[in-house]
């Protein structure tokens, strides 16, 4: 959803095409309703329908009709053979207009197809199979989900397509049932229309065509309604943005500013601003491809030179000057996610939009969204699927619009930092007023002049290990040795800082983000106060010791792996504590019930097993020297 408008997503924001999606669970028809609106020969190729002739494998098995699933299946066989098509989307047309449809996987643990597709779709289409269990007891959870997702994702129009009619002998009562239900229940999601239809999408009642089976139903098709359900212009209409994707100079006469336009339109002539230094110069020329032309609106791809040279460049946004976005670093979202592992607020992730890339972390997980009652629960953690409002931080600031106003400038993905996988989607509220009240105070004494009033250059040992690997005993030793040479120095250690600071996190995997996250923070200040600082945490996840890292001047972080092995740790067990994890009474314990991540890179690594503390510590010292980390500021 932050990538730049793709040629699919330029054909749904024309203004006569209607981008839309099914969504269901497995087996709810999806496919086969969409096979039956491409039915006309017309939108077929011919080997297409010659894979739906006769033959017993294109037929149902129990009725013996044309099975139109296969349609998308074959489709679906070409690509696996090579062939350039997109199995998730399929353009069609008909004489009223054109579409745009794509068919979102039906399994309940996979959202992030439909939330990749929804986010550029005007209508969705949600299916439910009538004929499971008791229709009385109305609408399921998935159905819920992806209203839900629908609506954060901005979709307005809904069409309730309850399916399998034919298998209840198209009884009415079931079908009134189920829409009261939906109705009841989406009030609150601001949907401007919910059109419920009846169908069978195997024998196509109601899908292309009314059905005579449902005398009772005055309503129109599916395909009646698609054409004549009105499409929103809310792209076209939003103030202009131009996310620069690239600078280049085809020849002299000036530089070429290529992007595709996420909001708005744009003319020869007409001022646009940078909107984070809030520039202003006039579009001198605007070209689509080689061809020059005086306008150009939402999902056209531009290149466009200024009448004067002003600073921009990839990652920049050019936008209406009288209706700039926000350029914030803390803002408040709705977020959709994606990952097995749980989101964990105070965890640095990489935030995804149209201009770029920038860490970011979850300050403050507000509320996760209840998907049934669409009650507000208190929340520390979100699990794959579930749906939270919360607080966001980044590094540096970034212009956003809200979701509601721009779907692209609004939108974003977080990407886990390790693995590069996409683990949630968010849609922008608003920005926090304090990210725009609260600036840096420049200080007179900076911590160049702590660090040289203290003749020593400031560095924060952190050392990591299980819980009984002899971290604090080593970095009590190391921490005597460098007093002993008048060096300053502070301990930040696991326990102590538990009985003031931290006192108020305990040790589930979210806890120990926070609590590292803390320390991080108080560590770099006394590092700003010139100080050698020792850190001596289990700090058990990569992703918290790099945000650490990264929070220090370059070389100032030294990682310092207490390696021993857990079997010896045990033996230790200096506290009693792995034999209470064992027997059930402490629950996630480091090495136990709760994972330790291995540095990988590490820049010193003590094997406890072959060196005694004092060993340890000398190594520690040894390496201090060698890089110059104990000579003067």
């Amino acid at each position: 959803m932050t990538k730049p408008v793709t040629g699919l997503q330029a054909v749904a924001a024309d203004a006569n095409t209607l981008g839309f999606l099914t969504c269901g669970g497995a087996g709810e028809g999806k496919s086969t309703l969409i096979g039956q609106l491409l039915r006309d020969p017309r939108l077929l190729t011919k080997d297409q329908l010659a894979e739906l002739g006769s033959g017993p494998k294109n037929q149902d098995a129990a009725t013996g009709a044309m099975d139109y699933a296969l349609l998308l299946d074959a489709i679906e066989a070409e690509r696996d053979q090579g062939v350039t098509i997109d199995v998730a989307y399929r353009f069609f047309a008909t004489p009223a207009r054109r579409f745009l449809v794509a068919d979102t996987p039906g399994h309940e643990q996979d959202t992030r197809n439909m939330v990749s597709v929804a986010s550029s779709a005007d209508l969705a289409v949600l299916l439910v199979d009538v004929s499971k269990g008791d229709a009385a007891k109305g609408i399921v959870t998935q159905t819920r989900r992806h209203a839900v997702i629908a609506s954060l994702l901005g979709i307005r129009q809904i069409v309730l397509a309850v399916n399998k009619m034919d298998r209840i002998d198209f009884d009415e009562a079931p079908f009134n049932a189920i829409v009261a239900d939906f109705q009841g229940f989406a009030a609150e999601l601001g949907f401007d229309q919910i059109q419920a239809i009846p169908i069978s999408a195997r024998d196509g009642d109601n899908v292309s065509a009314p059905s005579d089976r449902t005398p009772w139903y005055d309503g129109p098709s599916i395909l009646d309604h698609l054409e004549t359900v009105p499409i929103p212009g809310a792209a076209l209409a939003a103030p202009f943005r131009l996310p620069v994707q690239s600078i280049h100079r085809p020849d002299q006469t000036g530089r070429g500013i290529s992007g595709t336009i996420a909001g708005g339109t744009i003319s020869v002539g007409q001022k646009v601003a940078v909107a984070a230094s809030g520039r202003v110069s006039q579009v001198a020329s605007l070209h689509i491809g080689s061809d020059p032309v005086r306008q150009a609106g939402a999902g056209r791809s531009v290149i466009l030179t200024l009448a004067d040279e002003i600073d921009v460049s990839g990652g920049d946004m050019l936008v209406a000057p009288d209706a700039r976005p926000d350029v914030t670093d803390q803002f408040a979202a709705h977020l959709i996610w994606m990952a097995d592992d749980p989101l964990l607020p105070g965890r640095q992730y990489q935030l995804k939009t149209v201009t770029g890339t920038v860490s970011a972390q979850v300050t403050d997980l507000k509320y996760r969204l209840n998907v049934d009652s669409l009650e507000h629960n208190a929340a520390k953690v979100l699990e794959r699927n579930e749906i939270g409002f919360a607080n966001l931080s980044s590094t540096e600031p970034i212009a956003v619009d809200a979701y509601d106003l721009n779907r692209q400038t609004g939108g974003f993905i977080l990407i886990d930092r390790f693995t590069n996988a996409t683990v949630a989607a968010g849609m922008v509220a608003f920005s926090l007023r304090r990210a725009s009240n609260i600036h840096w105070q420049a200080l007179d004494v900076d911590r160049t002049a702590h660090a040289g009033q203290k003749h020593q250059k400031p560095s924060v040992l952190w050392f990591t290990g299980l819980s009984g690997s002899g971290k604090s005993t080593i970095a009590n030793i190391v921490e005597k040795k460098l007093f002993a040479r008048g060096r300053h120095t502070y301990t930040l250690d696991g326990d102590n800082v538990r009985h003031g600071l931290n006192r108020d996190l305990g040790f589930t995997d979210a806890d120990r983000v926070e609590n590292i996250r803390r320390v991080a923070e108080a560590a770099r200040l006394m590092a700003d106060a010139g100080l050698i600082v020792l850190v001596s945490f289990i700090s058990p996840f990569r992703s918290e010791r790099r945000l650490a890292r990264d929070m220090m001047g370059e070389d100032e972080f030294m990682e310092i792996y207490i390696d021993t092995p857990i079997e010896v740790c045990q033996e230790r067990d200096p506290k009693g504590l792995y034999a209470r994890a064992m027997a059930g009474e402490i629950k996630n314990f480091t090495g136990i019930d709760s994972p330790y991540e291995t540095p990988e890179l590490a820049e010193v690594r003590l094997d406890t097993t072959s060196l005694s503390a004092e060993e340890a510590a000398e190594t520690v010292i040894a390496y201090l020297e060698k890089n110059g980390r104990l000579s003067g500021a």
